[in-house]
């Protein structure tokens, strides 16, 4: 049985796993075995500049911090090594990077995540990957809004200038009678 002091830290532990998952917007779960000091390095740095946060955590308090942060379903991937990564407001970055790592690991590899409290697999993770940044994708967005908008000038400027043109021609057929 575990003092006092160890159980009361560990309970520490899961409650701040816990508030960071019920504050992200999405997670992606990974088997980190097989990776070296130099590439988990390199990995964390890429995950922090793009604003994830990635941690190594034991399976048993991952298990009960997703309990307490409500997603449920995932504990048949919390075996083996296991880490997570978490963003507040990007949806694609962590999946993206871990995606790209693992294509190129033989041992690395996505076990699962959660997009706003929903559990998903590995292959939705990598759906999730491919898609566009937020910024392309409403870029994409306000362009298709934009398309119409743009028609429906092209068509009135259209119509202004068949006006005028008309106008004109009757201007000049009342000048040359007059």
């Amino acid at each position: 049985m575990p003092s006092a002091k160890i159980l009361e830290q560990k309970k520490q532990a899961v409650a701040e796993l816990s508030e960071k998952l019920k504050g992200a917007c999405v997670g992606v779960v990974v088997d980190y075995k097989g990776i070296t000091v130099a590439d988990d390095t390199k990995l964390r740095k890429e995950l922090r500049e793009a604003g994830n946060e990635y941690k190594v955590v034991k399976n048993t308090l991952l298990s009960r911090a997703l309990k307490d942060a409500g997603i449920d379903g995932m504990d048949s991937v919390l075996e083996g090594t296991t880490a997570i990564a978490m963003h507040t407001e990007d949806y694609v970055s962590a999946a993206k990077i871990l995606s790209k790592y693992a294509e190129d690991s033989k041992t690395f590899e996505l076990k699962a995540g959660f997009v706003d409290g929903k559990v998903v697999d590995a292959e939705a993770i990598k759906n999730l990957a491919k898609l566009p940044s937020k910024e392309v994708l409403i870029a994409q967005t306000l362009g298709g809004l934009n398309a119409p908008i743009t028609g429906f000038v092209t068509v009135l400027n259209g119509t202004m200038k068949g006006l005028v043109v008309a106008l004109n021609a009757i201007a000049e057929k009342q000048g040359a009678t007059a």
